[in-house]
């Protein structure tokens, strides 16, 4: 039996990736431990060059304490971004199912062991789908865990159903493009998958981690509104506000486009990701970026200072300076900050059912984060008090 710790760096993607890796490994007979285990795990991130950064140093790190490294995920594919590891780091260039396999054949099995571990987080991220062909001009992700692909409905709602009967409250649909979710031939789309999974006995909530604004159509409308477990909380990635940088980009709307479609989900709690600085942008875009994301009310933008990606259209330009990217990056979080507290400050004297999922921290149907004390791993009736640096006040109702 070996010690083994895993960690992940990236998106809910890269976490259902380590989350894989994870169970094969329990179900092989080996023991996790918090961090330092004989078998470490890095679950690497290329989306920018600091992502890129960070994976490196933590395969580093790994590598002085641990028999065996392995890193996989998005960076373990990118040419070059490991060279140099310690001879110990194990560079898989593996993303997904077939990391899983590798890592869990290399280290080996122990012999007869129960292959049912409950996972320690209250929520399950369960990946519907992988890869992705947009093929936009900033990003390597199609490049490094290829074109799209989906899994079957049926052990999609499978896995729903065991991570539901191993305690897990929520479920959140994961991949790198949710909307291109099929199973042509059991008749399945994002839609009604969204309505089967949302009635799976014993669920009490049900999200999708992001989806591309193209894939917001009516039957998804419908599937989001009526289905009574998801919650009222989409994640749109925008990128940019201004139509000629969004063409630059090889993004597939306009910014009318992208307002239209999310119109008839104004009540939900919306969120997205925005590029700052992209080669295109000059100050004029970027307030047309900042004007959109307010107008929409977008409770937090995630925000990414351009970084060129090697092998993509735009890998070679970089033309806005370093400083005009702080500074529309920093323009930015701060409209979100005051986006996100103004939906706060608005919920203050509702109640709530809250999913706590740390000590005195959790999250409402919304997905907006309420500070009250409860039990881990319940969900509980809370009542908004009141407005703190971190969430909205509360206490049991």
């Amino acid at each position: 039996m070996a010690t083994f710790s895993t960690r992940f760096l990236g998106c809910k993607v890269s976490f259902a990736d380590a989350q894989a890796i994870r169970e094969r490994l329990l179900a092989d007979g080996h023991s996790e431990v918090d961090e330092g285990g004989e078998i470490q795990v890095v679950n690497s991130c290329c989306v920018t060059h600091e992502a890129v950064s960070k994976s490196r140093q933590a395969a580093a790190r790994a590598s002085r304490s641990a028999r065996t490294v392995y890193v996989t995920g998005c960076a373990s594919n990118l040419d070059g971004a490991f060279e140099g590891a310690a001879p110990n780091v194990v560079v898989t260039r593996r993303t997904g199912d077939e990391a899983a396999a590798f890592v869990s054949g290399d280290v080996g099995a122990i012999g007869c062991v129960n292959a049912e571990h409950r996972l320690e987080r209250v929520r399950a991220f369960v990946k519907i789908q992988d890869g992705c062909s947009f093929s936009c001009a900033f990003c390597v992700i199609p490049l490094v865990r290829g074109r799209t692909r989906s899994r079957t409905a049926a052990a999609v709602l499978a896995e729903i159903r065991r991570r539901v009967d191993q305690g897990h409250r929520e479920v959140v649909l994961t991949g790198v493009n949710l909307g291109c979710f099929r199973d042509r031939a059991a008749g399945y789309t994002l839609s009604r998958l969204v309505r089967e999974a949302g009635g799976t006995p014993g669920l009490e909530r049900l999200r999708l981690s992001s989806i591309e604004v193209n894939h917001v159509d009516d039957e998804l409308v419908r599937a989001l509104t009526e289905t009574p477990t998801v919650s009222p909380h989409l994640h749109v990635p925008l990128q940019s506000g201004d139509d000629g940088v969004l063409r630059a980009m090889g993004r597939r709307y306009t910014a009318s486009q992208f307002e239209r479609r999310l119109a008839p989900l104004a009540d939900l709690n919306l969120t997205t990701d925005v590029i700052v600085g992209f080669p295109a942008e000059d100050d004029a875009a970027f307030e047309r970026t900042l004007a959109l994301v307010e107008r929409l009310g977008m409770s937090k933008a995630h925000v990414f200072p351009y970084s060129p990606r090697p092998g993509t259209r735009s890998a070679l330009d970089d033309a806005v300076p370093s400083d005009a990217k702080r500074e529309r990056g920093a323009r930015l979080r701060a409209l979100s900050d005051e986006l996100s507290r103004s939906r706060w400050y608005a919920r203050v004297g509702t109640a709530d059912r809250v999913l706590v999922d740390r000590p005195g921290r959790g999250y409402a149907d919304d997905y907006t984060p309420w500070l009250v004390d409860a039990d881990v791993g319940s969900f509980v009736r809370a009542r908004a008090i009141g407005v703190g640096d971190e969430g909205v006040l509360a206490v049991a109702a």
